[in-house]
């Protein structure tokens, strides 16, 4: 099943194991369980502390493989081919339930071991995933690291390609959906401590009180994609007290599938991208402050202590001499009736994601960028077709991605086409209708997924009644040095209006806004 480089590679990762595991198998006469069979041996001849059982009776759901640790009686689950972007959740799930430590802190170790404190109490996790998605390892990952740490806590990843019955029975529209005790628990992308306080009520109470007692910064940077990580870094660098406050860290990187413009790196993925600049920062002293969204800024001019104060939804207030805002950018929607009664249930923002699903069945993409014709690109190898919706009278994408859908049979694009509705029976997409602006005739298509790729949104919507002055598109204005017109307060990246929104110059415009920043304390300092 696996290459010998793999194999290679894998020998040495499983030199870490410090406990015996098993691999308990409980499979069916499918393609997919003598695949899974071919992995479990192929792991198991790499050391000698990993055994492989075949267990019928462990598992209604088949095939699966049950990553098993005995002594601490604990189980991972994997139903289906756990390869793709779950090939790394597969791994860390060995050296996990193997005794390999975690790169987690004391204190959220000891949050997860303390949930279902009750002997009855249990967390029945599934997390339904397709292997070309890269925001699913992320809560994979993170389910996984609980259940070997709590034996109360069993994570099963479901390839739903693997299981499309139980998919179409629970209505699965987008990828990762996650179940717990058979309700719905989260769908897209979540962070470990993101699930810990949904979980923990208590969490985001004790974090915002802790965060409340935190002395001021001398630079706050608010977001964590890339301008954020370089204005923390270049900041850090210069010997100041740095702290960085974000949703997620990584930022619009973490749903960008290939990237293949970054100068020096050839291609890589956007998740791995945002781990290598997650990884940077903490090289440095920086307090990285995550799970936070800011809601209101109040400048200096305003307040008692002559600082600039960041509120987060949290309820906490975070201080600091300077600012630097780079709270990027969203995908943005169609605004027509029906968009968010169907939101993950056939309308979806990542085709990477959640393609897979719609295999066979027809599809639209919304958006005749670069975005929506790659969109339509990777769709059709996977589902019966794909209609492309372009407002204008041409496409905006570059010349050779509209050659390459233009030359597969699947692919239909109508221009001068104004989206306004998007159709269901209750609980999934059937179709959408649209305007064609030549004739203003009102038409109607059936698809059962919509792919909605028309540009970004900036992130400002919390800074209306900030003094910050923003664009009529809604963009921060900065100048030169990436200063706003607020003192103290510079932006960086796409939520600013800079040109041309790339990670390679909103890092540029990260280091700048900090450079500047750092350059206006030097001169008000007292």
């Amino acid at each position: 099943m696996l290459d010998q480089a793999m194999k290679q590679q894998l020998k040495a990762y499983l030199e870490n194991l410090k406990n015996d595991i098993q691999l308990v198998l409980s499979l069916d006469d499918s393609d997919t369980a003598r695949k899974l069979k071919g992995l479990a041996d192929d792991i198991a001849s790499l050391n000698s502390k990993v055994s492989v059982v075949d267990d019928p009776s462990a598992s209604d759901r088949k095939p699966i493989m049950q990553v098993v640790n005995q002594d601490k009686n604990t189980a991972i689950g994997f139903a289906g081919l756990p390869m793709g972007h779950e090939f790394t959740s597969l791994v860390l799930a060995l050296l996990h339930s193997g005794g390999h430590p975690m790169k987690l802190d004391q204190a959220t170790i000891e949050q997860i071991a303390g949930l279902c404190p009750e002997e009855n109490d249990r967390l029945n996790v599934e997390i339904y995933i397709s292997l070309s998605c890269q925001n699913c390892p992320d809560v994979v990952q993170a389910f996984n690291m609980m259940s070997a740490i709590n034996p109360r806590i069993r994570a099963t990843m479901i390839d739903g390609a693997s299981f499309q019955d139980e998919v179409k029975e629970r209505e699965i529209m987008a990828v990762p959906t996650v179940f717990v005790n058979g309700e719905v628990f989260s769908q897209g992308r979540s962070s470990l401590q993101e699930i810990l306080n949904k979980l923990d009520s208590g969490a985001a109470k004790r974090q915002a009180s802790e965060i409340n007692e935190k002395a001021p910064y001398d630079m706050l940077v608010v977001g964590g994609g890339p301008a954020g990580a370089a204005a923390s870094i270049y900041s850090a660098r210069k010997g100041i007290r740095t702290g960085i406050v974000a949703e997620r860290f990584g930022g619009q990187v973490m749903d960008t599938m290939a990237i293949e413009n970054f100068i020096s790196v050839k291609a890589t993925e956007g998740p791995k991208l945002a781990a290598s600049l997650e990884e940077h920062v903490k090289e440095y002293e920086v307090d990285l402050m995550t799970e936070q969204r800011a809601t209101k800024l109040i400048s200096a001019d305003k307040t008692e202590d002559g600082l600039v104060h960041i509120e987060l939804a949290s309820g906490a207030t975070v201080k600091s001499k300077s600012v630097v805002l780079s709270t990027g950018a969203r995908w943005r929607e169609m605004n027509v009736p029906g968009e968010q009664e169907y939101r993950n249930k056939g309308v979806a923002y990542c085709p990477h994601c959640d393609g897979p699903l719609f295999k066979g069945k027809k599809t639209a993409v919304i958006g005749g960028g670069n975005s929506g014709i790659e969109a339509a690109i990777d769709l059709a190898g996977i589902v019966e077709h794909v209609t492309v919706l372009e407002f204008a009278d041409t496409l905006r994408a570059d010349q050779v991605l509209i050659d390459k859908a233009n030359s597969l049979p699947n692919i239909e694009i109508i221009k001068m086409a104004q989206t306004t509705e998007v159709i269901g029976d209750g609980t999934r997409v059937t179709g959408l209708k649209y305007k064609d602006r030549n004739t203003d005739e009102i038409k109607e298509v059936e698809v059962a997924g919509i792919f909605v790729q028309i540009g970004l949104v900036p992130n400002t919507e919390w800074l209306k009644d900030s003094g910050v002055t923003l664009s009529k598109h809604g963009e921060i204005e900065v100048g030169s040095h990436g200063e706003t017109n607020v003192r103290g307060v510079f932006a960086a990246g796409d939520v600013t209006t800079v040109p041309f929104k790339q990670i390679i110059i909103a890092m540029g415009e990260g280091a700048k806004a900090s450079l500047g920043a750092f350059d206006y304390l030097i001169r008000n300092s007292q």
